[in-house]
């Protein structure tokens, strides 16, 4: 190109007009015989003349950006020309296009769906599989390497004598109902919900208050609770509101008279259901050939930890506080699987166990979290039958008792951290106090993070205040002490009533009542103790013992106050336990990324963050020529090489198209080569969302790149690193 500039100053303020003689800007004159001008015709004469009076075009320049503009007046013009806004809002969200877009683009689909598939069980594809690796790593830098976890990965089977000392056997239970006729079986509180939710949803229909419906197929309409248009009265609406409010807190008696209170039928076929039963959700199974050993697969991850806890806290040197956490599958068998991914029958989970004193839940890292402002809705809101949040730090919820201690809140702080930061939409999070009847057995205190989504808010997240439960209850089983033996810095010097036994005269008198008298009195507390004592030195005391009154002398019994020297703190931890789910997350983020381009609302996105996006960087050349192939494989090594997944997309369709192909997959960046590229060694970067695009040398792309992938740079320093792409590249 022969550019002739007349006039360039090292400052943008001071420099002169300029003028350009090329024969691409003469008016209808075009050169066909050169690429390079016909594939500069094509572009705004303004953008070539201040690309010229930047020094962004120049016959001999080889470095880039010229060394005639500084990096600071480089970047104040490449960053003034990004203001790009997107409006991701311009179509209501559709669940039926997000559903066919997940299946189309095989994230997850039914198990064995070519044998007709199995309700609750779901195989992930290529995206799916990786988004899930993504989240998951990200969970084990955010908890496990952040708080020195101690990380197991103990085994799913399980003998049934360890959940029958959990308790699982016994309360790990819904309340489901059948259909009188059919026989068809329901979760109660599902049903109930669902009949209400679609009554209220009626009700404001004819009010003038629904929204407009989203449109969905015939098949998914009939699996639908039938939303009868029919005004309810007001008292009613705030009735039926109470009861969703509370549904959690029903037990299955009250569950079943909800139904027939309120006339609550099966809403597929309109015929009455039974009375509540209990179902337990484990999978029960076998160990060896002879079925002379049951076990079960297990419901959650906890119980590997509790069973390891000797060898975890000799591992860390004796010391509590600790926690260990893991990854891994947990099997529940769901009575009505109908959700997708938020019930399901198989799926993997991560569980931590926090242990700590149970005289002393302080954490040392609280500090770090106190200002973490979160959304509540504390137990005594929901008996009233509200779901109104309270918005307020995890310091002040903890300073007030909302949240019972500072290990708690600084759990639920984490949690919160960590969802919002792999993508979760934070106005649509909140952490909800579990109920009395609600809390399962071994809990204490729980919250929930629920997320919220089309179906409405689901737990996906559960934190909960396990106590000592679960390791007194195997110690006492197994005889094996699962306790914290403490040395203390200074001895402990305390006084107590002791009961002294003449075990031989004592044998003589009573006979076979002598063991039953030394465990009745053993048994007595210290006041009862010096009550005791009191009558004995009057000359005898009378013990009741299985409906009989024995008759003790100091002969037999005497009770002396001694001094004991305590050198060591036996104690059995208390448990502090987050759990989280994985697929119900993954789907959430999911619903809260998809979105429709303003301008076609065909064009689906993904705008998942780059921390967990399947693919990072899609790179796409402008053909399959050969030439092309040495920068491909250049770019991909590097890219590899900086620890960021990429793919090549050389297919035949245009440069738009598989742009919007990998806007589904949620591919945050992308990188375009072409004949310029080849030349001049740059490379230009799109971002997805806003579908703006940067240019500069590869390596100073792939740099910046890296950084976004990271998280330690944003698109708008990227603006600032490299200049903006107008679709122009000058080709010497």
């Amino acid at each position: 190109m022969n550019f002739q500039v007349l006039a360039h100053r090292r400052h943008p303020a001071n420099l002169a007009p300029i003028s350009l003689k090329h024969e691409a800007f003469k008016s209808g004159s075009r050169n066909k015989r050169s690429r390079k001008s016909d594939y500069l015709t094509r572009r705004s004469t303004r953008l070539h003349c201040m690309r010229v009076r930047f020094g962004l075009v120049q016959r001999h320049c080889t470095t880039y950006p010229p060394p005639l503009i500084t990096r600071s007046h480089w970047a104040r013009f490449t960053h003034s020309n990004m203001s790009k806004e997107v409006n991701k809002f311009a179509h209501p969200f559709d669940k039926t296009r997000l559903e066919a877009l997940l299946n189309r683009r095989f994230f997850y689909a039914p198990a064995f769906e070519i044998y007709g598939g199995v309700a609750g069980l779901y195989d992930y594809g290529p995206p799916g599989s990786s988004l899930q690796a993504n989240i998951i790593a990200e969970w084990r830098k955010h908890f496990i390497i952040e708080d020195h976890m101690l990380e197991l990965d103990t085994t799913i089977m399980t003998p049934a004598s360890v959940f029958e000392t959990s308790g699982h056997v016994a309360r790990f239970a819904d309340w489901m109902v059948k259909d009188t006729k059919t026989g068809d079986v329901l979760r109660a509180d599902h049903l109930v919900k669902n009949v209400l939710e679609a009554r209220l949803a009626g009700d404001r229909e004819v009010r003038g208050l629904a929204a407009q419906p989203q449109k969905e197929d015939e098949k998914k309409k009939k699996k639908k609770v039938k939303n009868l248009a029919v005004q309810l009265a007001d008292e009613k609406v705030k009735e039926y509101d109470t009861i969703l409010a509370q549904l959690d807190n029903y037990s299955g008696p009250e569950l079943g008279e909800l139904c027939r209170k309120h006339g609550i039928r099966n809403p597929d076929t309109d015929n009455e259901v039974g009375e509540p039963q209990q179902f337990n959700l484990m999978f029960a199974s076998s160990i060896g050939p002879t079925g002379q050993h049951p076990g079960y697969l297990r419901p959650e991850t906890a119980q590997g930890h509790f069973l390891n806890f000797s060898r975890l806290l000799e591992f860390n040197n004796g010391r509590i506080p600790f926690a260990s956490a893991q990854i891994g599958r947990s099997f529940r068998n769901e009575i009505s699987p109908r959700a997708g991914l938020l019930r399901v029958r198989e799926f993997t989970m991560g569980e931590i166990e926090h242990y700590v004193d149970p005289a002393d839940k302080r954490h040392e890292r609280f500090h770090e979290v106190r200002h973490i402002v979160l959304s509540l809705l504390d137990r005594h809101v929901q008996i009233q039958g509200s779901t109104e949040l309270t918005r307020m730090t995890i310091g002040e919820a903890v300073d007030k008792g909302l949240v019972a201690n500072e290990t708690l809140g600084y759990f639920l702080a984490r949690i919160n951290l960590f969802l919002v930061n792999i993508g979760i939409n934070p106005k649509r999070l909140r952490f909800r106090q579990h109920m009395a009847n609600e809390m399962a057995h071994y809990a204490t205190d729980c919250w929930d993070a629920e997320i919220e989504n089309v179906s409405g808010w689901t737990e996906c997240v559960g934190c909960a205040d396990r106590a000592a439960y679960d390791l007194s209850v195997h110690s006492a089983r197994t005889g094996h002490p699962l306790v914290v033996r403490q040395a203390l810095k200074e001895p402990i010097i305390t006084e107590k009533e002791v009961p002294e036994f003449n075990k031989k005269v004592l044998g003589k008198t009573l006979g076979r009542d002598a063991g039953l008298v030394q465990k009745i009195v053993w048994e007595m507390d210290e006041a009862q103790l010096l009550e005791f004592k009191g009558e004995l030195a009057q000359g005898s005391a009378k013990l009741s013992a299985e409906g009989r009154e024995i008759t003790l002398t100091p002969e037999l019994l005497s009770i002396e106050r001694k001094t004991f020297k305590q050198s060591i703190r036996e104690f059995t931890p208390n448990v502090i336990e987050p759990s989280f789910g994985f697929g119900r997350i993954l789907y959430t983020l999911l619903e809260h990324s998809f979105w429709c381009r303003e301008q076609d609302v065909e064009r689906g996105v993904l705008s998942l963050p780059p921390v967990v996006a399947p693919t990072k960087v899609l790179i796409v050349p402008l053909s399959a020529k050969e030439e092309f192939e040495p920068l491909v494989q250049e770019v991909s090594t590097k890219l590899r090489k900086a620890g960021i997944f990429s793919r090549v997309d050389d297919s035949n369709t245009s440069i738009g198209k598989r742009y919007a192909r990998n806007d589904e997959l949620g591919t945050p960046f992308g990188v375009t080569l072409d004949f310029a590229c080849i030349q001049n060694q740059t490379m230009t970067l799109r971002e997805r969302d806003t579908t703006d695009q940067l240019i500069g040398p590869i390596d100073d792309v792939i740099s910046v790149v890296t950084a976004l992938v990271q998280g330690s740079m944003n698109w708008a320093e990227a603006c600032q690193r490299l200049a903006v792409y107008d679709g122009v590249q000058a080709v010497d």
